[in-house]
C-alpha cells in the first residue's frame, strides 16, 4: 500500500516497499547509458562554446537530445512522447545533470517548461504543442518569477484583461530570471485576470507586444539563457488559458513540486560525478611520495562525500518510485494535482537535501584539488560555481523549509495525518520514555533503526509543544519551523538510506556491505545534529523548570552509542580507492 505523504514521520515501512537504484531494469540501465553517451560525445566537447552561449548551439543540442528520445519521457505516446514514467524521467535528469549549463536548459525544457501542458493542458493544447516539445522542434520555458514576486508567487503584478471581442487576454507586466528565454518558443506564464484571478497562460514567442530583456550575467551556469520577459498589451488567445481561470496556483505549485523532485535528482547526479573527479585527482596527486587519497583527512572527506551522495540518491529513487505509483493512470488535471500535492513534503525534502549535499561535495572537491580547484582549466571551479544556484532554484531552501512543517500541520488539521494524536500519545508516555534498544531480529543496522525511531519521537516532542504554544501563529516563528524541517529532512534521508541498505542485505547478504557502511556513516554523522536543534528549539519554547524537564527528555531521545567513525570512513574510502570511483 502506498504510504501517504508525510506519514514517514509516524509509520514504519518495509524495505521491500521502497524503490532503490538496485531495482532498475535492463531498460532503465540502457536509458542511463544512452544519456551518458550523449553527454560525453555531444555535449562535453562543446563545453566552452556552450559557456560562451554560441548562437544556436544549445537549441541544436536539445534537438539532438530529442532525436534520442531524451525530451519525451514524461509526454504521453498519443502526443508524440515515449511516456517512460517518472523513474526513467528521473534517470535521464540524473545522468544528464553533470553536463552543466546544458543540463539546466534540458531540465527546464523537459520539466517546468513542458510539464504544465503535459499535466494540465486540454486535448487541443496537448495536440498543438506536445509533439514539438517531445522532439525539440519547440522549446519550452516557465515564467513565474517577477521583480516583486519571487517566492511569494501570488503577489504577481502581471495583469490579464479580456479584449472587447472576447477572443484574447491582453497581458501587461514583467517576468525575470526566465531560463531558456533566449531561444524558447512557448512560455507557461502566470497573470492575474482582472487583477485578482491568478491564471496560467501559454504564450508564444511571436506574440505582438512580447519582448525580451538582455541576457543576465550570472555567477554560474553561464551557458544557460536567462532573460526577463516584457508584456505590453500582449494578446493571448482565450484557448491558450491553461487550466481554469483563477486556479493558476494549482498548476504553479504542483509543477514546482515536480521541479523540486527533479532538481534533487539532478543534484544527486552531479554529486556522484564530482566525487569521481575528486577521487581520480586524489589518486593521481602525490605529496611526500604518497597519493593524497591515502591521507587520513582526504579519506575523511571522500567518505563523507560518498555517504551524503548515497543518502541523497536513496531519497531520490524512493520518491521516484512513490510518484510513479501515485501518478499511474492519472489523466485529469485535478487528479494529477491531488496526487502530486500529496507528496509536496517529500518533494521539498528532495530539493533541500540534494542541493545542500551537492554544495558540501563540490566545496570539498575544490579543497581536494587545492590550488588547481580555483583554476578554470580544472573541473572543480565550474562545479563549485554551477552548484550554488540549486539552493535558490524552484523556491529557495528557506521557503522549502517553511513548506515542510506548514504542510504537515495542514494535513493534520484536515485529518489526513494523525500527527496531533501521535504527539498527544507521546506526551502521555513521556515520563516512562526510554531510549529504544536495538531490535534483536537478526537484521543489521539495529542501532541505526533505534536512532531513527527516537528521532521521530523527537520531532513529535518539539512539534507538539510548538503547536500547543503558538497554534495558528506558529507560522510566524520561522526559526522553530526551520528546525522542525531540518529534523524531518534528516529523518527521511536516514530512513531512505537504512531501507535501501536493508533491502540490499535481504537480497544479497554480505554483498551489501558497502551500503551498510555508508548508511552507518551517514546516520551516525547526522544524528548528533538532532540534539543541537532540540536544545535551541526547546530553549526558545520554555524556561526554568519546564525547560529542564524538556531538555532531559530530549537528551534521552538523542542518546546513542558512538561507533568508530574514523575506522568506518577509512574503510569506505579504501573501497573507493580500490574501485577508483564512487561505489555502493
Amino acid at each position: 500500500m502506498l504510504q501517504k505523504g508525510g506519514a514517514f514521520l509516524l509509520e514504519t515501512i518495509n524495505p521491500g516497499d521502497v524503490f532503490t537504484p538496485e531495482d532498475l531494469t535492463e531498460e532503465h540501465r540502457l536509458i542511463a547509458q544512452t544519456v551518458t553517451d550523449f553527454v560525453e560525445k555531444e555535449v562535453i566537447p562543446h563545453d566552452e562554446e556552450i559557456e560562451a552561449q554560441k548562437e544556436g548551439l544549445m537549441r541544436s543540442l536539445l534537438e539532438k537530445a530529442g532525436e534520442l528520445g531524451l525530451l519525451s519521457a514524461d509526454i504521453p505516446e498519443e502526443y508524440g512522447g515515449s511516456d517512460l514514467g517518472k523513474i526513467a524521467s528521473m534517470l535521464i535528469t540524473e545522468n544528464i545533470a553533470a553536463a552543466g549549463s546544458f543540463a539546466v536548459g534540458h531540465g527546464d525544457h523537459t520539466g517546468i517548461g513542458s510539464l504544465p501542458i503535459v499535466l494540465f493542458g486540454n486535448d487541443e493544447q496537448k495536440k498543438r504543442y506536445l509533439p514539438g516539445l517531445a522532439t525539440g522542434k519547440l522549446i519550452g520555458a516557465y515564467a513565474l518569477t517577477e521583480p516583486g514576486a519571487g517566492s511569494d508567487a501570488l503577489a504577481a503584478r502581471t495583469r490579464a484583461a479580456l479584449s472587447p471581442d472576447g477572443k484574447h487576454y491582453l497581458l501587461n507586466g514583467e517576468k525575470i530570471f526566465i531560463t531558456n528565454a533566449g531561444f524558447a518558443d512557448i512560455f507557461t506564464t502566470y497573470a492575474k485576470v482582472d487583477g485578482e484571478k491568478f491564471t496560467a497562460f501559454i504564450v508564444e514567442r511571436n506574440a505582438p507586444g512580447f519582448t525580451l530583456g538582455a541576457e543576465e550575467k550570472k555567477m554560474g551556469i553561464k551557458g544557460s539563457s536567462t532573460r526577463s520577459l516584457i508584456f505590453e498589451d500582449t494578446p493571448v488567445p482565450v484557448e491558450n488559458v491553461l487550466g481554469e481561470i483563477g486556479r493558476g496556483h494549482v498548476i504553479a505549485f504542483n509543477i514546482l513540486n515536480i521541479g523540486r523532485f527533479k532538481l534533487g535528482a539532478a543534484c544527486a547526479g552531479v554529486a556522484k560525478k564530482a566525487i569521481n573527479l575528486a577521487l581520480q585527482y586524489a589518486l593521481q596527486r602525490q605529496q611526500f611520495n604518497t597519493p593524497i587519497a591515502r591521507f587520513g583527512l582526504i579519506q575523511h572527506k571522500l567518505a563523507q562525500m560518498a555517504a551524503g551522495a548515497y543518502a541523497a540518491e536513496s531519497v531520490m529513487y524512493r520518491l521516484a518510485g512513490v510518484l510513479e505509483e501515485a501518478l499511474q493512470d492519472k489523466r485529469a488535471g485535478r487528479e494529477i494535482a491531488a496526487a502530486i500535492e500529496e507528496y509536496a513534503i517529500e518533494c521539498s525534502i528532495s530539493k533541500v537535501l540534494g542541493s545542500e549535499v551537492l554544495d558540501y561535495i563540490v566545496d570539498e572537491m575544490v579543497q581536494i584539488y587545492g590550488g588547481y580547484g580555483y583554476i578554470q582549466e580544472y573541473p572543480a571551479e565550474r562545479f563549485y560555481r554551477d552548484s550554488r544556484i540549486n539552493r535558490i532554484f524552484e523556491g529557495t531552501n528557506e521557503i522549502n523549509r517553511l513548506i515542510i512543517p506548514a504542510t504537515l500541520v495542514r494535513k493534520a488539521l484536515k485529518g489526513q495525518l494523525p500527527l496531533i494524536s501521535a504527539a498527544q500519545a507521546l506526551a502521555k508516555e513521556i515520563l516512562d520514555l526510554r531510549a529504544a534498544l536495538p531490535e534483536e531480529d537478526g537484521k543489521p543496522l539495529a542501532a541505526e533503526r533505534a536512532m531513527l525511531t527516537q528521532a521521530k519521537k523527537l520531532f513529535l516532542l518539539i512539534g507538539g509543544q510548538a503547536v500547543e504554544k503558538y497554534g495558528e501563529k506558529l507560522a510566524t516563528q520561522q526559526e522553530i519551523i526551520g528546525y522542525l524541517a531540518d529534523i524531518a529532512i534528516q529523518i527521511y534521508a536516514m530512513e531512505s538510506a537504512v531501507l535501501r541498505a536493508l533491502k540490499a542485505w535481504e537480497a544479497a547478504g554480505e554483498a551489501a556491505a558497502a551500503k551498510l557502511d555508508l548508511t552507518r556513516c551517514y546516520v551516525h554523522d547526522s544524528f548528533p545534529l538532532f540534539e543541537k536543534w532540540a536544545r535551541e528549539s526547546l530553549a526558545f519554547l520554555f524556561e526554568g523548570d519546564l525547560l529542564s524537564t524538556q531538555l532531559a527528555i530530549a537528551r534521552r531521545l538523542c542518546k546513542h552509542q558512538p561507533i568508530d567513525l574514523i575506522g568506518l570512513r577509512r574503510q569506505i574510502a579504501g573501497r573507493m580507492r580500490e574501485a577508483e570511483k564512487y561505489v555502493v
